[in-house]
C-alpha cells in the first residue's frame, strides 16, 4: 500500500511539473502596472503560479528548459482589474423576469460563464457586488480552487440597505437598526465574504450606518457605498465608507460645492494617513448608450455566449430586440451630460478612481465592459492611458489589500500577465483583443484563441 501511494504522488507531481512547467515571455514591451517607463524587449520569468525574475533580453537569461512564450511586438501589463461586476446578471434588461427565472442557475451556469468571459477579456482580478451569498462564495471558491475557470474574485454578497425591493431577498439583506447592521456584517464576516456592499445610506440614516462602517472595520472588511444620490454621499463620507461606486444616476448637473469641499477634505486626510478615498465611476455603460443605439452590432458578439446555455441566450437576445427600447436606459439621454462634469470634479479632488463597469446590467457584457471603460476614461474624458492602466492594476490590488502579491508585474507576485499585439498606451483600445491571458503561471488564451484544455470545468 506504502509503495501504491507513493507511485501515486509520483504521478501527481510529474504531472503538477508536466502542467506548470517554468516559462519564460520573451520580447514584448512591459508595461509593469508601477506607472514608470515600458521596459523594452522584456524578458519574465515565471515558476508555477509566480514570477521569479523581470529583465530584458540583454540582461536576464532564460533558463535552459524553459517554455518560451515569444511576444515581440505586444505590450505586455498585468492582467487587468474590474473592480464592479455583476456574474449574476448578464445583460438581460428585464430584472423582475431574470431574477425568478434564473434564481436556481445563479451558481451552476450564470456567474460561472461571467466569469470565464471575464478572464478571456484579460481581466484575472474581479470584484463581484451583489449575488446570493451560499452562490457567491461558491464560485468563488470554485475558482480558487481550480475547479471552474474565472478570475481572481473577491466577492460582497448580498447588498446591505434599508429594505430589499419586492422580490430580490436573494441578494438584498434589509436593515432594521445598528444591532442588526453589526449583526448582519458578522454574519457576512462569519461566511467569508471579501467586502461589504451598501446602499441606501441615506434611508438608513448616519447613526445606524456608522455602526455598519465601525463593524465591517473592526473585522477587516471595507466598505463599498452606492453615491448615487447626493445623501448618500454625504452620510458615506460622515461613517468612513472606504470607497464609492458610480457617478450619480440623477441628472444633477454636477456634484453640490459642500459635497466637493468634503471629498476633497476625506482625500486629503486619506493620502496623509495612508488611506486614499476611491470611486468607482462605472460610466460606460453610460456613456457609450447613445452609441449601442446608432450601431448595436455589438448585441450580436458571441463572446457574451460563452458558457450560457442556449435557452439563456434566446432570452437575452429578446430581452434587447429594441435596444433603444430599455427601461433601464430612459434617463440615460438626461444623465450622459453630466458625466463628463462629475467625472472632472472626482479626479481633480484627488480621489483614486478605479476601473470598474457595473459588468451585467442591460446590454453590458462581461466580455466587453472592462475595455469599454478604460476606452471612455482616455479618448473621451481625457486620461493618461498609464493612469487608466494603473486604474485596472495597481490601485485595485492596493484597495483590495493585495499588492504584495498582485496588480503588478514584479518578481514574487502572481504570474497574472496579458498582452496586446501594438502600443496600448497609443491606442487603449487594443485591450478589445487581449492576444495572451496568463492566470496564476497558466495560459488561458494565445494568439488570441481560447485554450480550451485549460479552460475545462472540473
Amino acid at each position: 500500500m506504502r509503495g501504491l501511494m507513493m507511485a501515486v504522488a509520483a504521478c501527481l507531481m510529474a504531472a503538477t511539473a508536466q502542467a506548470a512547467p517554468l516559462k519564460a515571455l520573451v520580447g514584448g514591451r512591459l508595461i509593469d502596472g508601477n506607472g514608470g517607463p515600458p521596459l523594452a524587449n522584456s524578458v519574465i520569468l515565471v515558476d508555477g503560479d509566480r514570477i521569479t525574475a523581470v529583465g530584458t533580453v540583454g540582461t536576464l537569461a532564460v533558463p535552459a528548459g524553459a517554455e518560451i512564450i515569444p511576444t515581440d511586438g505586444m505590450d505586455v501589463l498585468p492582467g487587468l482589474w474590474d473592480m464592479h461586476v455583476h456574474l449574476m446578471i448578464d445583460g438581460h434588461s428585464n430584472y423582475p423576469h431574470w431574477d425568478k427565472a434564473y434564481l436556481n442557475r445563479f451558481r451552476s451556469e450564470i456567474m460561472p460563464a461571467g466569469a470565464v468571459q471575464l478572464l478571456l477579456a484579460g481581466i484575472t482580478s474581479a470584484r463581484d457586488l451583489g449575488a446570493p451569498l451560499d452562490d457567491s462564495i461558491a464560485v468563488r471558491d470554485a475558482v480558487r480552487d481550480g475547479r471552474i475557470p474565472g478570475p481572481r474574485l473577491y466577492m460582497s454578497g448580498p447588498f446591505l440597505q434599508h429594505a430589499p425591493y419586492p422580490d430580490t431577498e436573494a441578494y438584498r439583506w434589509g436593515i432594521k437598526d445598528a444591532a442588526d447592521a453589526r449583526a448582519k456584517v458578522r454574519q457576512l464576516k462569519a461566511a467569508g465574504v471579501d467586502v461589504i456592499k451598501l446602499i441606501d445610506q441615506d434611508q438608513i440614516g448616519e447613526t445606524v450606518g456608522r455602526a455598519l462602517v465601525d463593524e465591517a472595520h473592526k473585522n477587516g472588511l471595507k466598505v463599498i457605498g452606492h453615491s448615487h444620490l447626493p445623501d448618500e454621499i454625504r452620510i458615506g463620507l460622515k461613517i468612513g465608507v472606504d470607497n464609492f461606486e458610480h457617478t450619480g444616476l440623477g441628472a444633477a448637473p454636477r456634484y453640490p460645492d459642500d459635497i466637493m469641499l468634503a471629498i476633497e477634505a476625506r482625500a486629503a486626510e486619506g493620502r496623509v494617513r495612508g488611506s486614499p478615498l476611491y470611486w468607482t465611476p462605472t460610466i460606460s455603460g453610460l456613456y457609450n448608450y447613445n452609441r449601442l443605439i446608432a450601431n448595436p452590432e455589438k448585441l450580436d458578439d458571441a463572446c457574451w455566449t460563452r458558457g450560457l446555455k442556449p435557452d439563456t441566450i434566446a432570452d437575452i437576445k429578446a430581452s434587447l430586440t429594441h435596444p433603444d427600447q430599455l427601461e433601464y436606459n430612459q434617463l440615460t439621454p438626461r444623465r450622459k451630460p453630466t458625466l463628463d462634469v462629475k467625472f472632472a470634479q472626482l479626479r481633480k479632488a484627488g480621489v483614486i478612481m478605479l476601473i470598474g463597469t457595473d459588468s451585467g446590467i442591460p446590454a453590458t457584457f462581461h466580455c466587453q465592459s472592462t475595455w469599454n471603460e478604460l476606452d471612455v476614461w482616455v479618448n473621451k474624458l481625457g486620461v493618461p492611458p498609464m493612469e487608466a492602466i494603473q486604474a485596472a492594476t495597481y490601485w485595485p490590488a492596493k484597495f483590495m489589500g493585495v499588492e504584495k502579491s498582485s496588480g503588478t508585474v514584479v518578481a514574487g507576485k502572481y504570474a497574472d500577465i496579458i498582452a496586446v499585439r501594438g502600443d496600448v498606451l497609443e491606442t487603449i483600445g487594443l485591450l478589445q483583443n487581449v492576444g495572451l491571458v496568463m492566470k496564476g503561471g497558466t495560459i488561458y488564451k494565445q494568439g488570441g484563441v481560447p485554450v480550451e484544455a485549460a479552460l475545462v470545468t472540473r
